[in-house]
């Protein structure tokens, strides 16, 4: 298959990357361009054997790392969201600032991950700790919990306070996530769907958002019930059992992004 067929799908992902990477898209673009020219310069750099997205990102990196591209700067509009993206990214050290983009935007596992930075999935482990406290030290906030199950509030508690955040407190019921609302206002929300008393943890989160705006992250052992597909849908949604790097890709990429919540209305009762 020529490359043209092969490369052609993933030049749009690859664009988005290299302008997050960069912070310009002029600058994204040059680094895009010289990707493809090293690929038809010398294409055994290109590894078939990989899927498409895997090794054309190699490859990028493996320019961006060598080669230093000056003299571009950004002249289209940026918006508020973009240019604050901009500044926290600058702010990471550039191996974790890869990490985390390639896990937080391009949603490739760590293994992934470790072939497009040629390192082990060990490494890439501590690349997106290091990410997520050095977000943490610019966008520490107050973490509230929702969640109804003793040991799962204690791993997330856990999560939370290893990743440098603040915990607001656990909450296992609709009244109490409330409650704790009332005390301190949160910067972020982990919430499960179905609580100890019956109540809803969608309910709560959009009681909550009605004072604050914040992201909000549900880990959920029943997300078919917010994946339905004919209503607004959670950006952030994880399953349970869910695994601990997730997690904390999801809260850095929350609030590195600024992404809020906006309530979500159910045509089917979530109890």
């Amino acid at each position: 298959m020529p490359f043209s067929q092969i490369l052609g799908p993933e030049l749009p992902y690859l664009r988005r990357f290299a302008r997050s990477l960069t912070g310009t898209q002029k600058a994204g673009d040059a680094y895009a361009a010289a990707t493809l020219e090293a690929i038809l310069a010398a294409s055994d750099i290109f590894d078939r054997s990989l899927p498409p997205r895997v090794a054309l990102y190699r490859v990028f990196l493996k320019v961006w790392n060598s080669v230093a591209l000056h003299g571009f700067t950004e002249t289209g509009p940026c918006s508020v969201v973009e240019r604050s993206a901009t500044r926290n990214l600058e702010a990471l050290t550039p191996r974790p600032r890869v990490a985390f983009l390639l896990r937080a935007v391009e949603d490739f596992t760590q293994e992934q991950i470790a072939i497009a930075l040629d390192c082990s999935v060990e490494e890439v482990g501590t690349l997106l700790d290091v990410a997520g406290r050095e977000i943490a030290q610019q966008i520490a906030t107050d973490v509230l919990i929702v969640e109804d199950e003793p040991v799962i509030a204690m791993d997330l508690e856990a999560l939370v306070l290893d990743m440098g955040h603040s915990l607001i407190g656990i909450a296992r019921t609709h009244a109490e996530a409330l409650h704790l609302v009332e005390t301190q206002k949160p910067g972020l929300v982990l919430a499960d769907i179905q609580l100890a008393d019956g109540s809803s943890g969608l309910n709560a989160t959009n009681d909550i958002l009605k004072s604050v705006s914040i992201p909000v992250i549900f880990i959920t052992a029943y997300p078919e019930q917010l994946l339905t597909g004919t209503t607004a849908e959670p950006a952030f949604l994880i399953a349970k059992p869910f695994k601990a790097d997730t997690v904390k890709a999801a809260i850095s990429q929350a609030l590195f992004f600024g992404q809020n919540a906006r309530p979500i209305v159910l045509k089917h009762h979530v109890s």
